[in-house]
């Protein structure tokens, strides 16, 4: 057994670098995934251990609860293929010495979807869950053509998530499967797709999305978003054949505007999905950009409960930052400008140029009181908002490379004890948060 261990673990590797783990895989589904688990196992054995807690915290239900309806909601929708990569998973960690459940594995690939989307469906639709659906989930970017500095494709990505969670997506993913394209991502411990969502394909397609906040439609017996997604990556070959894929059977579950550039042709696109309606719309020339709010009206307006769109105290305010950035920046957009985009805190509800809040590109919750408001509300100085910063060009992306600053975009650190010293109303927290201190931007690439 130790012989076959050793011989399945010597095509895959792993190190630290700057906040990141970079973790390559490969082979057949359940040799990859034994590779994945076996590297990771320690982290994702402290992931499910946060579940359990947070989950019962902010629901009242044990995630057991959750781990059952995984199983039943989604076993029957997932290929084969995912299926026996999860299993790999589990029996890497196994193998580690880090037990973990099959149903814990599936429930934290779609912890969105149960939480969000699934629960206040089939439940009570006023939960306190469903009301708390801000799902501020990024800031992105991408452009083409006159827009940037060398024509080419450039775009850029925040991830936004409470720490508590979003502290755990800080794997580069390296996955070199042997059926499909070969795609390297910002990840997670026990993820099989990115979630973040930021990733490169074999077949030239480039990505990233901001969710749609105040979604609430959801489709019980569809495929989940988070099988669509990989699937996607993995054997969709153009931008078309990855909408098509992501289309198929689709639940509704975290629900996205998705920016996608194919590198080939240097054509981007936004594909806005809903569960009734989507909408794709594509440029050789030009932008796009995320901001958690549907440009298309039906999904905005039939839908959503409720998304920010012209409200500036909240999501409304990046949507407007963002044409003004990429306006100032129009026909020099690269590496170093995009960077400095979503590194920006420029506040456009109170017109200050250094404000770090929940309405700047980079995002900072913990600093903000809310007293505001908007549409969707909030909870004063909570530990939540940008955890990292990737930007990728044309270029780049040819070679399976990127550039990413893990803990925030800006840089700023974040540190535990000081955080709960000044919000102590957030010390149910504190045994699960931890320090994120600052780092450089880096840059990673599979020939590493």
């Amino acid at each position: 057994m130790k012989k076959e261990i050793e011989d399945c673990l010597k095509k895959s590797y792993s190190y630290m670098k700057n906040g990141w783990i970079f973790l390559h895989i490969e082979g057949d589904p359940y040799e990859r995934g034994f590779q994945h688990g076996y590297r990771l196992g320690e982290e994702l054995s402290k992931i499910i251990k946060t579940l359990k807690f947070i989950t019962v915290f902010n629901t009242g239900k044990e995630f057991k609860f959750f781990m059952n309806a995984a199983s039943n909601m989604f076993i029957p929708h997932i290929d084969s293929e995912f299926l026996e990569e999860m299993r790999g998973i589990v029996a890497g960690s196994t193998a580690a010495g880090f037990e973990i459940p099959f149903e814990g594995l599936l429930a934290w690939n779609g912890y969105i979807e149960l939480l969000y989307y699934w629960y206040p469906s089939v439940f009570d639709k006023s939960m306190e869950c469903k009301k708390n659906n801000k799902l501020d989930h990024c800031s992105a970017f991408i452009a083409t053509g006159d827009a940037t500095k060398d024509k080419g494709i450039v775009m850029g990505h925040n991830t936004w998530l409470d720490f508590v969670l979003g502290q755990y997506f800080n794997v580069i993913l390296d996955i070199e499967p042997s059926d499909g394209q070969r795609m390297f991502m910002q990840s997670g411990p026990g993820y099989i797709q990115s979630f973040t969502d930021f990733f490169i394909t074999g077949a030239g397609i480039i990505g990233t999305e901001t969710t749609i906040k105040g979604f609430d439609k959801f489709k019980e017996d569809g495929d989940p978003e988070f099988f669509r997604a990989r699937k996607a990556m993995q054997y969709g070959n153009s931008i078309e054949q990855w909408v098509q894929i992501m289309q198929k059977n689709n639940n509704g579950g975290y629900a996205n505007s998705w920016l996608l550039g194919d590198i080939n042709t240097n054509e981007i696109a936004r594909f806005e999905q809903g569960l009734e309606f989507s909408d794709l719309k594509k440029l050789n020339n030009g932008y796009f950009t995320g901001f958690n709010a549907p440009e298309d009206p039906q999904i905005r307006n039939l839908e959503c409960s409720y998304t920010e769109y012209n409200d500036v105290r909240g999501d409304g305010a990046r949507r407007v930052r963002w044409k003004q950035l990429i306006e100032k920046y129009y026909g020099q957009i690269d590496i170093r400008t995009a960077r400095l985009m979503l590194e920006d805190h420029y506040d456009v509800y109170l017109k200050k140029e250094e404000h770090p809040s929940s309405r700047t590109l980079c995002g900072h919750s913990d600093v903000d009181p809310y007293e505001f408001g908007g549409e969707s509300g909030g909870n004063a100085y909570s530990p939540e908002g940008a955890l990292d910063g990737k930007v990728v060009s044309g270029k780049l992306a040819k070679d399976f490379a990127f550039w990413a600053r893990f803990g925030r975009s800006c840089g700023e650190p974040f540190y535990v004890e000081k955080f709960i010293k000044k919000n102590p109303q957030w010390s149910w927290q504190k045994e699960f948060l931890q320090d994120r201190k600052r780092q450089p931007w880096t840059l990673f690439s599979t020939e590493e």
